[in-house]
Formats: structure tokens, C-alpha cells, sequence
């Protein structure tokens, strides 16, 4: 009885406590977006576009609708100075729409359809060691950022072998020295040399869900690691049992890019937040920005070394 009591009167001062507590969300604020990149061999690109409310959907439709026409935009190198073109997709130049492709992550045919815009140099390509200062005006806002293109690591190999009891279906694997004494960031791409179902070569270079590393924890040590097929991964062509991985007979071209801390700070989080969106045991992620005066986004260099893979044990 008197336990029972005292669960009453516990009940009752748990509901006596119970107060009403009012948050205030701050309203949305509009910033500009500004995604920029230089390669070795490659013009400069960057695209501007403003900010979208986190509720607002993150697809295509919402950048062309937020693209921001009439900025001006200047690279510079310290040499040379050069004033980047506004160009949208539906009008490029003869011969640059697989490097328009590669960039836009869409395939060149679906691309000539879209009214995607963006500002290309036309005078300055990415050279190892230099470093590029972008200068970005909207309007009577200014915006700066630097980053440079640093020497590339090679792998010191490339290889396939079968997972697990699989036979003919495995990952790629690479064995990598880092240099030592150095902070050194790296990004993973790959992108199919196997003709598509038309006969023609896909242009497009594919992220894995994970595609940037650093060597915080093996800086001047060599091992070997592996990466899924982000090629396959949604096609439902594919059985679930073997997406993710590459067949026995796939060519790839693998990709290693390095890019300096600021740019990998900026994509590491920009990835964790676009995978782990939705999940309500995440950590919310501020994500760092290289640009000056306000603007999101990042300006960023890399230095691509490439390798052909095929898939044989």
C-alpha cells in the first residue's frame, strides 16, 4: 500500500513540474554559394548560386533556379590574369562537352538539354606547384580565396582480387606510400573504360560514398586499402548480391587526386552531412568554407595522377 502510495504522489509531482518551454528558430538567411576547382591540364570552373532552406530540396531544379547570372569572376596565378566566361551548357564550345560532363557529374547527351550555367576560364589551366587566387563580385559584394595544385602521389599499385567467397566479384585495391613529414589529403575517383550499352564511352568520373582521406593516422606510411564499385551501386540491372563490386573482366581508370587541408576540411564534412542527412543520430555538421566575405563553398585545387586497372586475379 505504501508503495503504491508513493508512486502516486511521484506521479503527481512529475505532472506538477511539467512546463511549456518556447524555442525560437532563427529565420532563414540567404548566402551566396560559391564551388570552384582547378586541375592539372584543366580550365578553372566555378559556379555560384545561392543558398537553399535546409527544408528546401537539394537537386538540380533548386541550383538552376538559385544559378547567379552577371558576377564577375577572375583567376589569377600571379602571371596571369584571367577573367572567367559565363557558358551554360546548351551553348559550350566544340569539344569541351565530356570535360563539362565530368564536372556537372551528367552525362554529355542529358547535359545539351539543360540551361546549366557556370564561369569557365579560357586562359589559365592547372599547373603542379602554382597557386590560384580567385576574385568573385556580385553585385557591391566581394569574395576571395586561394589554393594551389600540389605534387601528385602515385600508387605504388593497382590491383583486383575476388571478396570472399566470390569468384568473379571483388573491390579494387592499391597499395600507397605517403610521403612523410607532410600533410598530405587525397581524393578517389574511378571511371569505366567498358563501352556502354550504345557503344559509346562514359565520360563521368564516379565518387565512392567515402572519396577523400587524409594521412592523419599513416603520414610517411605505406599499406594497402580497398574501394567499392560507386559505379553499380544503384543499378538495378546489377544483382543486389554483386553491386558495389567490379566484375572479373571490368577496365577502370583510377583516379587519385591530392587537394590541400582547407579543401579536404571542407569536403570531408560536405560528404558526412550528405550521407548521414536524415538520420536523427547523426551530429550536426557545420561545414568550413575557404571563400572570404561571407559567401559558402570552397575553392579548390587538385592534382590528379591516373592508372589503368583491369580486373584480373
Amino acid at each position: 500500500m505504501k508503495t503504491n502510495l508513493f508512486l502516486l504522489s511521484l506521479i503527481f509531482l512529475l505532472g506538477a513540474c511539467t512546463k511549456e518551454v518556447e524555442v525560437e528558430i532563427p529565420g532563414y538567411q540567404e548566402q551566396l554559394v560559391i564551388d570552384g576547382s582547378i586541375s592539372t591540364g584543366s580550365p578553372a570552373i566555378v559556379l555560384i548560386s545561392t543558398s537553399e532552406n535546409i527544408y528546401s530540396p537539394t537537386n538540380l531544379e533548386a541550383y538552376l533556379n538559385g544559378f547567379v547570372s552577371g558576377a564577375t569572376v577572375v583567376v589569377t596565378d600571379g602571371i596571369i590574369t584571367d577573367t572567367l566566361v559565363e557558358i551554360c551548357t546548351d551553348n559550350l564550345p566544340p569539344g569541351t562537352e565530356d570535360l563539362a560532363a565530368a564536372f556537372f557529374g551528367i552525362p554529355p547527351d542529358e547535359l545539351i538539354n539543360l540551361n546549366l550555367c557556370g564561369y569557365f576560364s579560357t586562359n589559365i589551366t592547372g599547373e603542379v606547384g602554382k597557386t590560384y587566387n580567385l576574385e568573385v563580385s556580385v553585385g557591391d559584394q566581394n569574395f576571395s580565396s586561394v589554393t594551389a595544385i600540389y605534387e601528385t602521389t602515385a600508387l605504388d599499385s593497382l590491383y583486383w582480387k575476388p571478396e570472399g567467397s566470390l569468384t568473379n566479384h571483388g573491390w579494387s585495391w592499391a597499395t600507397l606510400s605517403d610521403p612523410a613529414g607532410s600533410y598530405d589529403a587525397y581524393m578517389w575517383e574511378v571511371q569505366r573504360l567498358n563501352l556502354l550499352s550504345d557503344g559509346t564511352q562514359d565520360p563521368l568520373w564516379y565518387k565512392t560514398f567515402n572519396p577523400f582521406f587524409d594521412d592523419l593516422v599513416f603520414d610517411g606510411l605505406t599499406f594497402d586499402f580497398a574501394y567499392e564499385n560507386p559505379i553499380n551501386f544503384f543499378d538495378e540491372t546489377v544483382d543486389e548480391d554483386y553491386r558495389g563490386y567490379f566484375e572479373q573482366g571490368d577496365t577502370i581508370i583510377v583516379k587519385l587526386s591530392k587537394l590541400g587541408r582547407d579543401e579536404f576540411n571542407f569536403y570531408q564534412k560536405k560528404y558526412n552531412q550528405m550521407y548521414t542527412s536524415g538520420n536523427p543520430f547523426a551530429t550536426p555538421t557545420n561545414i568550413p568554407s575557404n571563400i572570404e566575405g561571407g559567401a559558402l563553398g570552397v575553392w579548390a585545387g587538385f592534382s590528379p595522377w591516373t592508372d589503368t586497372l583491369i580486373c584480373q586475379p
